[in-house]
């Protein structure tokens, strides 16, 4: 049965409108509407020039509704330069990750969630700090935040959009928290991406519809109090004398130089001039858009182990992609930047392989 959901998703998915994707069909626009909104199967040539210029499996067009994140229900950490096309996109991919995610869980001993509900903590460094204490992180710098994620049960993915304009995403699933991260982002923003979406997680799980200037901002302090902990730069950072001392400091917490100024300035270790000066400077650098002294990007600890232990069953992401009915370059994009070669697989228990994120 052809589900027109699954036409609507793969428009989205491409960023077209109905029109435009009419126009590639050779179809009119009221056709395409007809055929998203209708439950009547197309001809076979009609599903065949849909799947030609999606570049969709043909297949992909039957099958149940996707599961796919709500706009209301996912807390994006860019509110105002996103546009539709964007957005929706990154939600119709969200909907293939649920399907990614549907498929190794069935295969896999995932981490179970440990992600405490904290929305009725008011003070978001506070609520920072309960986290902290909670999973025994004390005040050390942490070293991996996508590896962290992970071991608490959070599913986390790339958003390999190739756009600055849709940074990362959250979104609980049932009992599942997902988060989307921009890897086209430096090492040390996607790192500071995680930790606000963690925020997001904790602070808002039934946060309502769309998240407010407030709720971001929420998010950034708990992001910024999580990985920069108060008594940690306090006692390492009496004050900053230059650029060049800041830029060295940043490594210990592996954030952007922007990132640390920021938090020194709250903290009441850089005044106002100061701050103001400190970003002058970073700009005139250029460390605003090139972060100097990067850091390696974080690779997922989870998806590594699934892809190896695939690999050495010969299974490979574009046999995933088969099974799935999706395009090869969908699950790719799904775990980009997050997955290295596959390497040794992991030590394997009688039944489903166990995992656990360390």
């Amino acid at each position: 049965m052809f589900n027109p959901q699954r036409l609507t998703l793969a428009r989205m998915r491409r960023r077209l409108t109905g029109k435009a994707l009419a126009e590639l069909t050779g179809f009119t626009a009221v056709t395409i509407s007809r055929l998203e909104r209708s439950n009547n199967d197309p001809e076979p040539e009609t599903i065949d020039a849909l799947a030609a210029a999606l570049g969709f499996p043909k297949e992909f067009f039957a099958g149940d509704n996707l599961d796919t994140p709500s706009e209301d229900g996912a807390s994006f950490r860019s509110l105002t330069a996103m546009t539709a096309k964007e957005r929706d996109a990154a939600l119709s991919a969200g909907a293939f990750a649920y399907l990614l995610c549907d498929w190794v869980s069935e295969r896999f001993n995932l981490p179970i969630t440990d992600l405490p509900d904290l929305g009725e903590e008011k003070d978001p460094e506070k609520a920072a700090r309960i986290l902290r204490d909670r999973w025994a992180l004390g005040e050390q710098p942490i070293t991996n935040m996508v590896k962290l994620l992970e071991s608490k049960g959070v599913r986390v993915f790339s958003l390999s959009e190739n756009t600055k304009a849709v940074d990362a995403f959250s979104c609980w699933r049932n009992a599942t928290p997902y988060v989307f991260l921009n890897t086209f982002k430096s090492p040390e923003r996607s790192r500071f991406d995680a930790a606000h979406e963690l925020g997001h997680l904790v602070l808002h799980k039934h946060g309502g519809p769309r998240p407010t200037r407030a709720a971001e901002q929420d998010a950034n302090t708990f992001a910024s109090s999580f990985l920069m902990p108060s008594a940690d730069v306090k006692a390492r950072i009496p004050y900053i004398l230059s650029l060049d001392a800041l830029v060295d400091a940043k490594k210990h917490w592996r954030v952007s130089a922007l990132a640390l100024a920021y938090r020194l300035h709250k903290l009441g270790r850089m005044s106002d001039w100061q701050y103001r000066h400190m970003c002058i400077q970073m700009s005139k650098r250029g460390y605003i858009d090139n972060e100097p002294n990067s850091i390696p990007r974080e690779e997922s600890v989870v998806w590594k182990m699934v892809f190896s232990d695939l690999w050495n069953r010969k299974v490979t992401k574009a046999d995933i992609a088969k099974i799935l009915h999706l395009p090869a370059d969908e699950i790719e994009n799904l775990v980009f930047g997050l997955t290295s070669p596959p390497v040794p697989p992991a030590t394997l228990t009688k039944g489903r392989p166990a995992l656990k994120a360390i």
